[in-house]
């Protein structure tokens, strides 16, 4: 019997196994050194000065919010193809979001659509968080100039293009132009810790606070109540910790760090291998244009996450479910990346109906496939030719 093909999934080895099993059999679990060794290579694989890791993706866009000290007074503008927490962070915080229409053919933000959006605020926009879909960079060069000029830090969600290099060469993440960018984990993403997030930035004093907020704000040294703090001949008692502000339980654990760690050694072989089967797929499918094509490309070296094809499914005369639900009764997974968000019932109410074509473009037609290093060519071959079969409706 054919495998299944889910659109995502991790690729685990004996190598991740044998660095949990090392975990597990030493002396910490948490707070222990593996986060230290997982934010270092982090930090070295990225080019940036600061690697924070913490619970999962999600987790990363809240400490980057706190970071930035937003809050009611403050707007942030969102994309409005990116998952719930790119602009959820910022309403954690009691910001305000600006949604930014997306080019249809990227689901990427763009100058032109980020220049509409702070047309649409009051002035006072604090950060832009823009989202490299798909593992697809946004310009951030210009985003991150405008950005500036309207007084406010960038932000990069980079959830989705750990292992890329956008436009000018540079490793994402390296945080050359923006303040801070975020990661995720997760199983599906090109290396996964099984859950986990990082925050990677140049700027000690954001790391510093970063690092903080994660662990509920404990500090133990600068003590401001050094009565308390230091016994009598003046050194700290070994019990005492103060908490300069609320933070959260954001840690990630020595086990996750482990899994992280050795998934991280093995980054440049998995953008390698799914960039390999990108190829294939925008390859393959030049038969089924202009029905099925791949998403448009924007400069830059992609760390492909997903592989989004653009359907036309009033050509097909089919709805998306129908060529989904033909797909998967073939053996073969496929989602969908994003409902805009827009369209969600608490932003609809919050903001009203908004007007974004480029992001009602994009979802009407955004068909995520199979794509993980773990695929060999045929399983591209065998999506391809399930899409021939529901395209000439066989």
């Amino acid at each position: 019997m054919t495998a299944f093909l889910p659109y995502g999934r991790q690729t685990i080895d004996e190598a991740d196994i044998a660095a949990v099993v090392d975990v597990l059999r030493g002396d910490w679990l948490t707070t222990g050194p593996a986060i230290e060794e997982f934010e270092a290579d982090f930090a070295a694989a990225t080019d940036a000065a600061h690697a924070v890791a913490c619970a999962n993706g999600t987790a990363a866009l809240h400490l980057a919010a706190l970071a930035l000290g937003l809050g009611p007074d403050d707007s942030v503008v969102v994309p409005a193809v990116t998952f719930l927490a790119t602009a959820n962070a910022p309403r954690y915080v009691g910001a305000e979001v600006v949604f930014a229409d997306v080019d249809p053919k990227t689901g990427l933000m763009t100058p032109d659509t980020l220049a509409a959006a702070l047309e649409r605020t009051n002035g006072t926009v604090r950060a832009v968080f823009p989202v490299h879909l798909a593992g697809q960079c946004a310009d951030i060069d210009a985003l991150g100039e405008m950005a500036a000029a309207a007084g406010a830090l960038m932000v990069e969600d980079a959830c989705h293009a750990i292992g890329g290099q956008d436009q000018a060469g540079r490793r994402v993440g390296s945080c050359k132009i923006g303040a801070m960018a975020t990661f995720s984990l997760h199983p599906v993403k090109t290396i996964t810790a099984g859950e986990g997030g990082v925050v990677t930035t140049n700027d000690d004093g954001i790391a510093t606070k970063l690092r903080l907020l994660r662990n509920h704000g404990i500090v133990r040294s600068d003590f401001r109540v050094p009565v308390e703090a230091l016994d009598s001949a003046g050194h700290p008692n070994s019990w005492y910790y103060e908490m300069s502000e609320p933070g959260f339980n954001y840690r990630l654990s020595d086990i996750h760090a482990a899994l992280g760690r050795s998934q991280l050694s093995k980054l440049g072989e998995f953008v390698a291998r799914r960039t390999a089967l990108v190829e294939r797929y925008d390859r393959l499918l030049e038969s089924l244009a202009p029905a099925i094509r791949p998403s448009s490309r924007v400069p830059g070296r992609p760390g492909w996450h997903l592989y989004v094809a653009l359907v036309d499914f009033p050509m097909l005369g089919l709805d998306r479910a129908a060529v989904m639900a033909a797909l998967r009764a073939r053996g073969i997974g496929s989602q969908v990346h994003y409902l805009p968000l827009h369209r969600q019932p608490y932003y609809r109410k919050r903001y009203g109906a908004l007007d974004l074509p480029g992001a009602d473009a994009w979802y009407d037609r955004a068909l995520s496939l199979p794509l993980f290093p773990a695929m060999a060519d045929e399983d591209v071959d065998r999506v391809v030719a399930a899409l021939e079969t529901v395209v000439s409706g066989r």
